[in-house]
Parts: C-alpha cells; structure tokens; sequence
C-alpha cells in the first residue's frame, strides 16, 4: 500500500504543506509509508470524534458538559470518549480533554462536570491526573458551589485502594461545593454494563436540564466510527508466529518471545503501546476446580444471557488466578472458617494472600459445598491482560512482539500458573489469539527525535524500550539512547543481548548499563546502576533527556524513583524539597514518564 498524495484533491493543505508531503513520503520505504497511513488514519478518526463532539452541541450552546479523564493503560479514556459521542449525539456540547491537558484555572467556570479515573498502585492517581488530583486537594482550589459533577471511578478489586483516585475527586469537589448529578460509580475490571447503565442515567439528567434533542448526523457517524475498529469488546484473531524462550535452560524465570500475525486488520499501533491479550483458562485447573466443588462439569449454569456447561463458563468467562478481598469473604462465609474471616479482616494479611493463592488453593484449604450457579455468579468474569508491545511497526509490518514471563508457583505439590502467560506459553502452531491495541498516551518516545532518552527496564520491563530502538533504527536517530537492564544472572537472563549489542555498535543505543543481582555476593539492581552513573544522568536531564521506567510497581519503579530524586538532590545542589520539585516538573512536562504493572 503506497500513500499518495493528489494536489488536486487537497484543499486543506497550503502548497508549503503539500511540498513536505511530498518530500516525506518519496524517502519512504511501502512498509514504511503503509505503517504512516494507519498511523494519520488512526490520527484522523480521533479527531473526527473531537470535532463530532464539538459540532452536535452548537445547537444546545448553553448546554456544556466538561469530560474529563485520567488514564494510565487507556480504560479512562474510551469510557470517556464513548461517551462523549453518546451524549454528544443528543445535542450537548462536550468538551472531552485528558486531566492533563485542562487548565485548573477553568474549573471555577464549569457548568457540568464528568470524571472518569482510574486508580494507580497503592491509591495513586494515575499519571495525567496528577496535577488536577492535587490541585483539588490544595489551599489553591477555588468554591464550586455553581458546578453539577459526577464521577466514574475505575479500579481493580483485588488491590487493598480500590478506586482510590476517583474517591477521592468526590470528595474533594463535594468540600469545595459542588453537587454530585448521580452517585459515584466505582468499577471493578468488569465495567461495562454498570458503565452503560450509569451513562443512561446522566444522558436523561443532562438532556432534562438541557432541554436539547438529538442529532441524527451525530449518530450516524459516530456509529461509523466505532465499527471499524478492533477494540476490547471486538478483538482480533491473529495467528501465532513464533512463541520462542529466551532465558537459558537452568534460569529461574521462563521468559518468552512472542510474535502475533496482524495479517490484513490495518491494526496500526505505537511504541508505548500495550496490546490487550483475551485468553482461556487451563482446562487442567478447571478440571481440578469442578472436582473440588464435587460439581458435575457438564451442569449448565447461566452466564449473563447465555447458557452453558460450568466447565466452559470456568474455561472462557471466569476469572480462576486471581483472587479478590470480595472472594475471600464469601468463601469465608460459605465455609465458615474462622480462620479464613479473620485473614479477611486483616489488610496485611489480606494482601499477602492474595499475591500468593488462586480458587484452587481456597477451596483446597477450606472445603464447602457449592452449587455450580453459585460458583460461577460469585466469580468475577475474565478480563484480557495487558503487556506492553516489544516491537516498532516501521521494523516488523504487519506484526506484534511481545516478552512475556511466565508466573509459575508451586503450592502443596500443585504448579500454579498465571492465567494469560501460562496460556501464552502453552501455545503453538499457527494458533488464534485475540487481541487489540490499548494506546498508552502517557509512554511516548519525545516529539523531537534529536531529544535524548533515559530507559529503565529490568527484566520484561525492556520490552517497550525494543520497541523504542527499532523506531529510532529504521528512523535512522543515533546517539541519544541510554537503557540500563537487569536480571538475575547474565549467562542465563540476558534478555535480547545481540539486539543491544548491535545497536550499541551502530550507535542507535549510546550508553548501556547492566545489572544482574544474582551475579556477585551482593546483590545489585538497577537503580544502583543510576546511582553510580548520577552525575551522567543529571547532565542528560539538564540537556533535556527525557526518563523512562518500565517493569514491577511494588518495588523497582519505587527503588529507581527514590535513586532519582536522590541524583538529582546530590548533582543538581538541591534540597529534597527542591528534588521533589524538579522530578515533579519533570513528570507535569511529560518527560518523566512510567509503564508499570
């Protein structure tokens, strides 16, 4: 596919434009020039959705509904955009913008407010809400006795501050003096119809107070817009290439390469991006469950609007690896375990056991009888996991690289594995996997590709950096790229080693620095690696490198945080205070940026 470009049939474009049109595109490669034509057309129906949502409400002027969202892996955001065309289409102006792109300056003239937010780590605002997040909380905000608000609040059941972020922008827009439209909304990772449910309620508020009537224009185009595209709720069935092991055969970690077949979908995706894996679950596990319940894997159950076998609905619909605080107090009252309530009322413990124990381990240890509709209406349904795309469409086409750890735990003689990984791992051939992109617009390469980058990925979280380095190779950008890696053991867990090998002697990648903990009596990590290299780093951050983390929350992403603030204090001259600050900065002006799981 070659893009073209026909003077004659561009009417937006000064003849300067055309001219760089031109001249871009005659120093493409196809590959290269088809990847281009996703990316504008994946640009362009973005757009097409901003401008939709301006134009229908011109007929409601005095009816503005402000929709804003804070976003970490993409969730907020399509809530938000979807339903920015829904209420758009009745003829309300919408004025939809990430929290980091609002000016707080305007909120003390906003009629209707919408927010829609997700919960990062322990409670933490997700990265483009930061600064909203905290403005609200400040001596700085101002009354809002005027404003309407609502908020949708998404978070992930399983973790101790579920929806965290959003409860919060409740109740700090409730102190300040706004009303809430409708009650906060707080999802867990199976939303969508209490989503739809919630947005109905607003669309009937809003169009009531509004008074305005729906655009059919409006409908029509949006309707459009979102059928062609593959998404979370229509995935795509690509075909495994290649499910390839890259650690050594005595390594702790049973880490894969996988590479996905887009085929003729024109998925087009970024570096940054995540891609969405749906998967089923071990049809060994499954088993081992129905044997538990002492239940009859033929039964049929009701699952929604459908019926089927309580094996497939365990197999396909039901989440079976990880636990939430919500089943561990209904199977602490089905089986009336003492113990089991008291690890229910205990946080600390609570967490821990979570990390560590699946279905199958609760109903080994605390035995109950059990009706095949009730397990499965007392499980939470399965959600696809997200893993950050280790590949550059200007290198690999019409593919998808993945590096995938496997999670494996042996308990009383029994492997545990992690549902999606394990399911990864397991497959071969030519294999159907469903898939779609989830754009991650918090984890960008810099806008000037001259910027220098500063990358820490220890272990799989090097994957997004893969993919940041084929961009910058095929772009032809050298000498601006540091990485610092690391892994247990260097013979064994090196992961894409000639890759960075022969970036390093091509000068696409400037600076590496390793660290392999396992290697020497004491044990060395990544943000031992910046600390000793602080002085490097600092110049580069005062030259305007941007900085990159990508791998485990709990721990690396808070180690490497610490390291930087305290490079900065010590080479920058600076108080902690002043270090905050400057990391602070560094975060607001998008070059601070984290992929972390």
């Amino acid at each position: 596919m070659l893009l073209t470009l026909n003077h004659q049939d561009s009417p937006l474009l000064s003849d300067s434009q055309k001219q760089l049109v031109s001249q871009l595109t005659t120093q493409l490669s196809p590959l290269q020039q088809a990847w281009l034509s996703g990316y504008l057309a994946a640009s362009c129906q973005q757009a097409s959705v901003d401008t939709l949502t301006y134009a229908a409400g011109a007929s409601a002027a005095s009816a503005k509904l402000t929709l804003l969202y804070g976003s970490q892996t993409g969730n907020s955001r399509a809530i938000a955009t979807d339903m920015a065309k829904v209420i758009t289409a009745q003829g309300i102006a919408v004025t939809l913008l990430s929290m980091a792109d609002y000016s707080v300056r305007q909120l003390k003239n906003e009629q209707w407010l919408v927010v829609v937010v997700s919960t990062h780590g322990e409670g933490e605002a997700p990265d483009d809400a930061i600064e909203l997040h905290q403005f609200l909380g400040s001596n700085r905000a101002p009354k809002l006795d005027g404003l309407r608000y609502g908020v949708i609040a998404l978070g992930d059941s399983s973790y101790e501050f579920f929806c965290q972020t959003g409860k919060d922008f409740d109740e700090r827009l409730q102190k300040l003096g706004a009303s809430a439209m409708l009650p906060r909304l707080d999802c867990d990772v199976d939303y969508q119809a209490e989503v739809n449910q919630w947005q109905q309620q607003l669309l009937s508020l809003l169009t009531e107070l509004a008074g305005a009537k729906p655009s059919a224009v409006s409908v029509a185009v949006t309707s459009a817009l979102s059928a062609t595209a593959f998404s979370k709720a229509q995935p795509y069935q690509g075909q495994l290439l290649l499910n390839q092991k890259i650690t050594g055969r005595h390594s702790s970690k049973d880490i894969r390469h996988i590479e996905i077949d887009l085929g003729e979908s024109e998925i087009s995706y970024q570096p940054g991006d995540a891609l969405g894996v749906w998967f089923s679950n071990d049809l060994e596990l499954v088993s081992e469950i129905v044997a538990l319940g002492k239940l009859d894997g033929s039964a049929l159950v009701q699952v929604g609007d459908s019926t089927v076998s309580v094996q497939q609905a365990l197999l396909t619909q039901k989440e079976l690896t990880q636990l939430t605080p919500a089943t561990i107090a209904w199977w602490a009252q089905l089986s009336e375990s003492k113990t089991l309530t008291a690890l229910s009322d205990d946080k600390n413990q609570l967490r821990t056991y979570l990390a560590t124990h699946q279905l199958a381990d609760i109903m080994t240890e605390y035995p109950a009888a059990i009706s095949a509709q009730a397990l499965v209406d007392n499980l939470r349904a399965l959600t696809p996991r997200l893993y950050s795309i280790a590949s550059s469409q200007l290198e690999v086409g019409s593919e998808v690289h993945l590096t995938v750890a496997v999670v494996q735990d042996d308990r009383n003689g029994k492997a545990r594995f992690g549902g999606a990984s394990h399911f990864l791992a397991q497959s071969a051939g030519e294999q159907a996997i469903k898939i779609y992109v989830e754009a991650n617009h918090n984890f960008r390469l810099p806008p000037n590709p001259d910027t220098k980058i500063i990358m820490v990925g220890p272990g799989t979280g090097v994957a997004p950096f893969r993919a940041f380095l084929q961009e910058r190779a095929v772009s032809g950008v050298q000498g601006s790229a540091w990485l610092f890696f690391g892994n247990p053991h260097f013979e064994q867990d090196f992961l894409y080693q000639i890759e960075w090998q022969q970036y390093l002697k091509s000068g696409v990648l400037s600076r590496l620095n390793v660290a392999f903990s396992r290697d020497q009596a004491e044990k060395v990590y990544v943000q031992h690696r910046l600390l000793a290299q602080g002085a490097q780093v600092w110049q580069w951050l005062q030259e305007g490198a941007h900085f990159y983390v990508c791998g485990d929350e709990k721990r690396m992403a808070k180690d490497v945080h610490q390291a930087l603030l305290s490079l900065v204090a010590e080479h920058g001259g600076l108080s902690s205070e002043q270090a905050l600050q400057y990391v602070d900065n560094l975060r607001s002006q998008k070059r601070y940026q984290k992929d972390v799981y």
